[in-house]
């Protein structure tokens, strides 16, 4: 995300010719994009960072699942 909110910044400070980022070649920018499309699509699937992602979501809702389950069984009691 990080990387995603750079490419904006710098997208906006390049248009609106901000500063030193005026003389910015916009082909540095469009390196920082293909450097984003290549972590995105390339490196984190190859990594597994996606599916981590994905893993820990689905843990946290069986935690949250268990957790009402046996807070409604101490409610009946």
């Amino acid at each position: 995300m990080p990387l995603i909110l750079l490419i904006i910044a710098l997208v906006a400070l390049k248009y609106f010719e901000v500063w030193k980022f005026a003389d910015l070649s916009w082909w540095w920018i469009s390196g920082v994009m293909v450097a984003a499309f290549i972590w995105f699509e390339l490196l984190e699937p190859l990594l597994g960072l996606d599916k981590r992602k994905a893993h820990n979501v689905d843990e946290q809702r069986r935690k949250d699942r268990v957790k009402k389950a046996f807070d409604d069984m101490k409610k009946r009691k």
